[in-house]
């Protein structure tokens, strides 16, 4: 019997993402900007997320030097 798997991607909304990684909105999207911080999706006009993976793998990088 064939196994299958598969990689459910989470998102994360701003405010989530600034409660793991407290910055300020500007500083958040300052980052986007410079290419530090992973570039969210958006999902439409009025919604943009990050994957939970990227977020996570940039706290892993940084640690407590964010």
């Amino acid at each position: 019997m064939a196994s299958t798997t598969t990689n459910a991607t989470s998102f994360l909304r701003e405010k989530q993402v600034r409660k793991l990684i407290p910055v300020a909105h500007s500083t958040l999207w300052a980052w986007v900007r410079s290419g530090r911080f992973p570039a969210p999706l958006k999902l439409s006009d009025r919604i943009t997320v990050w994957r939970d993976s990227d977020v996570l793998a940039f706290i892993k990088r940084y640690g407590g030097k964010a």
